[in-house]
């Protein structure tokens, strides 16, 4: 059974799909005005290994992943650069996908823009006017009434007199309460806008996931996702904007999931602080499955500290449970017949089924990514002692290894043909000569030339291994 922690009730719950052995969810995306960095990566990564997860547990899955192309950030983005808006967005639209590829991010099935969205946005907003959820101004502005939802501030836990008090909020005569949000923007000079029964405008910001969610999920859902500083008021909004619109008895999303944010020397990672690195950059530096597995070592709603040293960190772990996967590779090519393995093939079933416990336990990948580990520790020890001799028991591995690769598939590693292009037969030629010459020493017993080849090969990043059966080598 499944038990996710729900921001909404604030306690671990048992997962129950709202229809048998589908699962519907709901992410909130970036707004498209620069390059993704590490923060923004988090949810995305994050939901990725979710959606893996329960379609390896037989789940049907439809999963809603928006772009917010109209927005301030992205016109004020325009201006400086003397495009459109529509420029910018489709420029980081782009982008995101290049970083979000690079980490094993698979496509949501759609992603819906709000400009493309515009008539649903209108309709629900035509709605709540008639419920008597929002009014418009003489401006041309519409604004949702919070005072007429009595469930404001369900999910972040906040009253209105707490947040009215405490709120930062521009003077507006036109409102009828300071914590009343903007539904719908009359139109200004410079800006893309769009007809609507109240004149030309544009959206409010948290109009457009209420909208978009119920198009494409319907008009109850199972998750809704996003980082944590969307609870409010993002996520809050939200529910407010959906709940009076829906005339079904399940309303709106079912188990709210918040990841935690990235932090740098404990501060939240943002674009406004300036304190944030992008994906872009940090692929320069380390390759995506390594940024990825850094992310998923820490349980998601916990904070994480972003360092050089966190991701090297990542880089050589990662690397351990990749030369597991290339034993796998090398054994896979043999066949035996025996019982050298059997042991091996019940220790898998074990971590395995370790490995789907975590997961079942709120998505918990660091204790998951423990399973692989411990599993990889006995496949090197299996692999020692056929070296050595043992008789291979090909059918018994090959349950060890369809184990480890089902992890990895859900974890998403060992996507990437991160080796080297293919070469004339230079590069192996080159490496045989070398390996001569440290074998040649080595007989010699001069240790200090042989430990000089071996350490400036692991310099640049090509690893010898002394093995029962001769020398071997590998780029690290």
């Amino acid at each position: 059974m499944i038990t996710v922690y729900n921001t909404m009730t604030r306690k671990k719950e048992e997962f129950h799909p709202l229809r048998e052995g589908e699962v519907s969810i709901y992410c909130c995306g970036v707004t498209p005005y620069n390059d993704p960095h590490i923060g923004n990566a988090r949810p995305f990564v994050t939901w990725d290994v979710i959606r893996r997860y329960l379609a390896h547990k037989g789940y049907r899955v439809r999963y809603i992943q928006n772009f917010t192309d109209v927005d301030d950030k992205i016109i004020n983005a325009a201006n400086r650069e003397d495009v459109t808006w529509k420029e910018i967005s489709d420029r980081y639209i782009a982008a995101y996908f290049t970083a979000m590829d690079a980490l094993n991010v698979r496509r949501a099935d759609v992603f819906p823009r709000v400009s493309e969205t515009m008539d649903d946005i209108i309709r629900m907003i035509e709605t709540l006017i008639e419920r008597g959820y929002a009014y418009v101004t003489e401006t041309g502005d519409v604004y949702y009434s919070v005072e007429a939802f009595a469930p404001y501030g369900c999910l972040s836990g906040r009253s209105l007199d707490d947040m009215e008090a405490g709120a930062r909020v521009e003077v507006n005569a036109t409102k009828h309460h300071p914590m009343d949000f903007a539904l719908w923007k009359a139109a200004k000079p410079g800006e893309p806008s769009w007809d609507s029964p109240w004149g030309k405008g544009r959206p409010g910001w948290h109009i457009e996931c209420s909208a978009m969610s119920v198009k494409y999920l319907g008009e109850a859902f199972d998750f809704h996702g996003g980082g944590s500083d969307l609870i409010f008021p993002h996520h809050e909004n939200e529910i407010a904007q959906a709940d009076p619109c829906i005339d079904a008895d399940v309303k709106f999303a079912r188990y709210w999931l918040h990841n935690g944010f990235i932090t740098i020397d404990n501060e939240k990672m943002s674009k406004s602080k300036n304190n944030f690195f992008t994906v872009k950059d940090i692929l320069k530096e380390y390759p995506g499955e390594v940024i990825r597995f850094f992310i998923l070592q820490t349980h998601y709603r916990s904070p994480l500290d972003f360092s050089d040293e966190r991701l090297q960190e990542a880089q050589t772990a990662l690397a351990r449970l990749k030369g597991a996967n290339e034993v796998i590779d090398e054994l896979l090519k043999r066949e035996g017949t025996a019982d050298t393995a059997a042991d091996l093939a019940a220790q898998s079933e074990a971590f395995l089924r370790d490995f789907d416990a975590a997961m079942d336990d709120d998505f918990n990948t660091a204790l998951a990514i423990s399973q692989m580990f411990g599993l990889a520790k006995e496949i090197n020890r299996y692999h020692q002692e056929v070296e050595r001799g043992a008789v291979f028991d090909a059918a018994h591995f090959r349950t060890a290894a369809e184990a480890y690769r089902k992890m990895a598939g859900i974890i998403g590693i060992f996507e990437q043909d991160d080796a080297a292009p293919a070469d004339d037969g230079l590069t192996n030629a080159v490496m045989d000569f070398v390996i001569s010459l440290r074998q040649e020493a080595r007989a010699e017993k001069n240790w200090v030339l042989a430990d000089k080849i071996r350490d400036g090969l692991k310099e640049a990043g090509v690893l010898i291994e002394d093995t029962p059966t001769g020398v071997r080598w590998k780029r690290a």
